[in-house]
């Protein structure tokens, strides 16, 4: 399944990944911190999305309440909403 996510609060702009699995794969970011970013797509490439969620969720950016790996967990949180 791919998704498209589109963030709140933060430089990027939208996410694109892929879940297959209970895995997630692709995850692409639009705008944001090209080289964190990139990291954070390579370190979350093929891992479980409950794992990614707990890690990643309340992740905070300077004075943001939230950052780029928050909305990412978000994103994978709304992906479980719906298949509940």
């Amino acid at each position: 399944m791919h998704k498209t996510y589109k963030t709140k609060g933060t430089c990027s702009v939208q996410i694109d990944f892929d879940v297959k699995d209970n895995k997630i794969y692709n995850v692409k970011f639009l705008g944001g911190c090209n080289g964190n970013l990139k990291g954070i797509s390579s370190l979350v490439e093929g891992e479980d999305i409950s794992k990614i969620k707990e890690k990643l969720r309340g992740i905070t950016c300077n004075n943001k309440l939230t950052s780029c790996p928050d909305q990412l967990a978000r994103a994978l949180e709304e992906i479980d909403s719906t298949h509940s």
